[in-house]
């Protein structure tokens, strides 16, 4: 099976984030195409673009990028709720098929500014209930015409979707660690993307999803794994640690005293911060420090060192059956670059999963 390696774009008007104030253009068009043709040149496949209430429209964004690229790849994140089912697949289509199939989409789940914009579902397990049904009709709308479920969140009756897709549909990614985001991933979803956990909690979450696959009598073919996770690569040993220090002690100097309460409100994000008792530095080089400063998501774990040590440890990630990448770190130009120069290479000549 083919590895997928994929790069993070912010998608914020604001310059600072995850520390990365180099730019008086942030929140442009041209900022953000400027990235999206910097990952073409340089051997990525495509980007996350973030998502919440507050940022630019991510749908509307992916658009604008793919227009103004011919590989790149947004991994556009949305959410239930914000979306209907019916209005998201038909969004979806037209931009997958305007695009030559250009299309992945990032399922979010997690709670949001939900008043800001009507959505009145708080409780988690409904969510996830919600999101069940939202992906299941989704791909009835991609793959049938005419189509009638008789949802309890969203039905839909006589619904089809123009352009008709044939030959295949926007990959589906999701994410989540409760039992209720796993069913949902296990039944629905293309893609499981796990954060920056050691290796024993991913390899214990593969075999967990695997096996839920069978019970839930999965209609689709087998779910795939991904990693999100920040790498941050220097020339030596030496001067990643040194300089991965440095930024946690700049991160701890802008942190803001409210940001400890909102870290624990996901499984996902929970077992993240969890990690910090069992150490530092965890596996070979998984940093758990930035997660008591500051360092959320996919920014609350590290993997540190020279090149081939950061890609030693993605390889250990891939032998559990990861197979998509989506990695990051800041300055985001600059990384791209860098990474694209000295990563990628090590992880694309190294043996592939069969």
């Amino acid at each position: 099976m083919s590895r997928e390696f994929l790069w993070y774009i912010p998608n914020t008007l604001e310059p600072g984030h995850r520390g990365d104030f180099t730019e008086d253009t942030w929140g442009s068009l041209d900022f953000s195409v400027e990235q999206a043709l910097l990952l073409e040149r340089h051997g990525w496949g495509g980007a996350l673009l973030g998502t919440s209430w507050g940022r630019p429209d991510t749908f509307t964004v992916a658009t604008a990028l793919a227009a103004r690229t011919t590989t790149f790849v947004p991994l556009i994140a949305i959410r239930p709720g914000y979306w209907t089912p019916a209005h998201f697949a038909s969004a979806a289509a037209t931009l997958y098929h305007l695009s030559g199939g250009r299309v992945y989409v990032n399922i979010v789940s997690g709670l949001d500014d939900l008043d800001a914009y009507g959505d009145g579902e708080f409780d988690p397990s409904r969510r996830y209930d919600r999101t069940r049904e939202f992906l299941h009709t989704v791909r009835r709308l991609w793959a049938e015409a005419d189509v009638t479920e008789a949802g309890e969140f969203w039905p839909v009756r006589n619904s089809t979707v123009v352009p008709r897709l044939s030959g295949g549909h926007p990959r589906l990614y999701f994410g989540g660690a409760s039992a209720a985001a796993e069913a949902v991933a296990a039944a629905e979803a293309d893609v499981q993307l796990f954060w920056g956990e050691p290796l024993d909690g991913i390899a214990e979450r593969i075999d967990r999803l695997t096996a839920l696959q069978d019970k839930l009598g999965r209609e689709h073919p087998p779910l795939e794994y991904g990693l999100r996770i920040t790498t941050f690569v220097r020339d030596t040993t030496e001067e990643a640690w040194r300089d991965a220090e440095a930024k946690v002690r700049q991160l701890a100097d802008r942190l803001d005293p409210r940001w400890a309460a909102g870290q624990r409100r996901s499984v996902g994000q929970r077992r993240l911060i969890d990690l910090q008792a069992r150490g530092e530095v965890l596996d070979t080089n998984l940093y758990t420090t930035p997660g008591k400063v500051g360092g959320g998501g996919a920014g609350t774990t590290w993997l540190v060192g020279t090149a081939a040590e950061v890609a030693a440890a993605l390889q250990r990630y891939a032998g559990l059956g990861i197979t998509h990448f989506v990695l990051s770190d800041t300055p985001y130009k600059q990384e791209i670059v860098r990474q694209g120069e000295q990563l990628l290479p090590l992880l694309r000549t190294a043996p592939e999963a069969s």
